[in-house]
């Protein structure tokens, strides 16, 4: 007999029907009362066992854990919470699960331990909610881009080229370690390489979707990145995923646009669609904050801050306005602040970024026109800036609990400024002339940006640690799993 989903079985509209559910216990009481999940919804359905005529032998079976088939009626619960229940005629045990070693007993764990247990964590209803709203997320990504005529291109995992020309990149090799070839000069010889040169992980396709923009006009990527950052913080992974659109003739304020409206496309289709989930989510961020003081409380719960970012526009200011909103702010005069904001172009910090956003604008902040020794080559110098005080067309969005969450611009697309801005950082020319053949051959205006998908994620779900929010995280120290 096929088995029927317990998602489906919930939402059934016909009872007294024979059906056959599997799924892994996640209680059992009383000897007759199992709640049984099968990852299909939040929600379990409790499949009653007539004890009396089971053998005694399976109902020590039936533990936290293990992996059941039952068949039976669906009929309407006699008890409170749940629409539906299963009378039990046959069970079958299809995995044993020893209660004394399951680490997923039904009580409370510390996220820390649950991210010690990062291949069971996902069998907690926590940890099963955010990955069916990450899966949403990510459909809707690819859902928005091709109702709007996006092409899907995929870049490189393994690139030559550092598109944020930050260095912190892992090293792609086949070389020896114990017995490395060099040059005579003692440096490692990339030459006898697997590529016969130096190779990396990507820390962005972005270079190479500009060459694809110009050609087809529009394209987004969605792929794996990584940074060799040394950062233990909850907001930072080695590897995660990247959202990155590229449009042809956009300027900065389309680019702003299409940011705006993609966020808030995603964010409501996951409302739309995990309603239980995200409802779930909120209860436990509710519960999570009662143990923090008032102050570092969020202003709204979960499901009403998702709402506002839909329903009001993000407030757009310009680099130089948030620096002098900065100086002034209390924080900064009393020395709250790590960091204090003493002149004009200073790189902002995480709580920089949310004190604007949480605390003086109270909505979501795309910030513009940053100094160009701040940002990266490729963007765009604005005309007319003063000297010594020079500003690209950048653009980051930050977000509540967040800080940025997207980072773009409108590129450079002039070859001679592009090239004396790679003189002055001394990069490469050579190494990247097919990326500067983008200038040569029909150059346009065309703008795009980044955002890191496992920072939307985190925002969604209302999850404070980005490693709870990637099924397996990547961290300095950490390649479990």
């Amino acid at each position: 007999m096929k088995h029927t989903k317990v998602k489906d079985l919930l939402n059934s509209t016909t009872t007294l029907q024979e059906v056959n559910a599997k799924g892994w216990v996640r209680t059992f009481r009383n000897n007759q009362f199992i709640a049984l999940n099968d990852g299909s919804t939040i929600n379990n359905i409790q499949c009653v066992v007539d004890f009396e005529n089971t053998a005694e032998e399976t109902l020590k079976r039936i533990t936290t854990g293990a992996a059941v088939s039952v068949i039976g009626t669906l009929v309407e619960s006699k008890g409170a919470g749940q629409k539906y229940e299963i009378q039990v005629q046959k069970l079958e045990i299809l995995g044993d699960s020893d209660a004394e070693k399951f680490p997923m007993q039904p009580k409370k764990h510390s996220l820390e331990f649950l991210r010690e247990n990062a291949h069971l964590r996902v069998r907690t209803n926590a940890f099963g909610a955010i990955m069916r709203v990450r899966s949403v997320l990510s459909f809707a990504v690819h859902k928005y881009f091709q109702e709007e005529g996006f092409v899907y291109v995929n870049t490189p995992i393994i690139t030559g080229s550092d598109a944020e020309g930050a260095g912190e990149m892992f090293k792609v090799t086949a070389l020896p370690f114990d017995n490395t070839p060099r040059t005579e000069d003692g440096k490692v010889n990339y030459k006898e390489d697997f590529f016969g040169k130096e190779t990396n992980l990507t820390v962005s396709g972005q270079l190479e979707g500009e060459t694809f923009a110009m050609a087809l006009g529009q394209i987004y990527t969605f792929g794996p990145t990584f940074r060799a950052e040394n950062s233990n913080t909850s907001r930072h992974l080695a590897e995660f995923w990247m959202i990155e659109p590229e449009v042809a003739f956009n300027d900065l304020d389309d680019n702003m646009d299409l940011a705006e409206d993609f966020i808030q496309y995603v964010i409501k289709y996951a409302l739309d669609n995990c309603g239980d989930d995200l409802k779930f989510l909120e209860g436990r961020l509710l519960e999570e904050e009662k143990s923090k003081p008032q102050a570092d409380r969020s202003e709204m719960p979960l499901l009403e801050k998702l709402n506002f970012v839909l329903e009001n526009n993000f407030k757009r200011v310009s680099y130089t306005e948030a620096i002098d909103i900065l100086r002034e702010s209390t924080p900064n005069k009393k020395k709250k602040f790590n960091y204090i904001i003493n002149e004009w172009g200073a790189d902002l910090q995480s709580e920089h970024e949310r004190f604007l956003v949480e605390k003086h604008f109270k909505c979501p902040v795309i910030l513009y026109d940053y100094p160009a020794n701040i940002k990266a080559f490729y963007m765009r110098l604005n005309d007319n800036t003063e000297p010594g005080r020079e500003t690209v067309r950048a653009m980051d969005i930050l977000f509540p609990g967040i800080g940025e969450i997207v980072g773009g611009s409108e590129r450079e697309e002039r070859y001679d400024v592009l090239i004396e801005k790679m003189k002055a950082l001394e990069i490469d020319e050579e190494e990247l002339s097919w990326y500067l053949d983008t200038r040569r051959f029909g150059s346009a205006t065309h703008a795009g940006f980044g955002l890191g998908f496992e920072r939307l994620v985190l925002f969604v779900t209302g999850m404070t640690n980005i490693r709870d929010v990637i099924p397996f995280p990547r961290t300095p120290g950490n390649a479990e799993f």
